[in-house]
């Protein structure tokens, strides 16, 4: 399965610029500026930021809430984030006021 996260600003450690996000089978594989690529999911990231490689380290495990309880563990958790490639893509805070 191949995505293509198009017109995102893509913040990496040292860098923020214009660029598309091209990830195959779940590995980022590709950022650069104009990418027209065959993709089976094209995400529009106009206005986004778009952080290949991004963990998200704010994450409930094993914990309950409103009678459910999130489906992974500490480990079951732990080991999916050591064994992919993530792209993220989130909508920038605004200033209120």
């Amino acid at each position: 399965m191949t995505t293509l996260v198009k017109n995102g600003t893509v913040v990496t450690a040292s860098d923020r610029y214009q660029a598309d996000v091209y990830i195959d089978k779940g590995v980022v594989s590709l950022i650069g500026q104009g990418l027209n690529l065959p993709a089976d999911t094209v995400i529009d990231a106009s206005g986004k930021l778009v952080m290949p490689g991004g963990i998200d380290v704010h994450t409930h495990l094993d914990m309950p809430f409103g009678g459910t309880k999130s489906a992974d563990d500490f480990q079951t958790g732990s080991s999916t984030s050591r064994s992919r490639t993530s792209a993220r893509a989130c909508t920038p805070p605004t200033r209120a006021g």
